[in-house]
């Protein structure tokens, strides 16, 4: 059966975003491997703002290769919107209802392990309905001191059993939990 991943940049103090939504302190480097990450997933859930925003993102032309390979790499993946709005699109299946249930319906397709990309309003459902299988956390090396925090609103303790921790020359420190049921 396929997995929930949820791959997520994190601040030293917790936040997945600054104040104004800002994600420019992310690091991405060549040492984490992301292709071998996304070689790994087929479909990719987000909710309609990081959809919106990043869906269907165009890198400018002048960016270097590795940069366009990254983008055409995550848009030849499935993709389903999680929105309160329902709409067509060509790029995505949008769902609105039973999120539960249409999750576990496609995990059980055949095929990659899916990457919950976000944003936090549907990693919060996520947590929250206990459909996430591993989390992988790479905790960047700066504190903001405000922004989104990662986890907002837990209604009950998530227990959580690390399988591996990666270090970067970076200073990004990669933590990969699955949750204890």
């Amino acid at each position: 059966m396929k997995k929930v991943i949820l791959d997520l940049a994190v601040t030293l103090d917790g936040f997945i975003e600054g104040p104004n939504g800002e994600i420019d302190w992310c690091i991405m480097d060549e040492e984490m491997d992301f292709d071998e990450f996304l070689a790994s997933i087929d479909t990719i859930f987000y909710g309609r703002v990081s959809y919106d925003s990043w869906g269907n993102f165009q890198p400018d032309a002048n960016v270097d290769n590795a940069e366009k390979k990254l983008w055409e790499g995550v848009h030849s993946k499935k993709k389903y919107v999680f929105s309160n709005q329902s709409r067509q699109d060509n790029n995505a299946t949008f769902i609105n209802t039973d999120i539960a249930t249409k999750v576990n319906e496609i995990k059980k397709q055949s095929g990659g392990d899916i990457w919950l990309y976000g944003g936090a309003s549907i990693i919060k459902t996520f947590i929250q309905l206990n459909l996430i299988d591993t989390y992988r956390i790479s905790v960047h090396p700066i504190a903001l001191g405000s922004g989104k925090p990662l986890f907002e609103d837990l209604k009950k303790r998530l227990q959580l059993r690390l399988l591996k921790t990666n270090i970067f020359k970076s200073g990004v420190v990669q933590l990969i939990y699955e949750p204890i049921k």
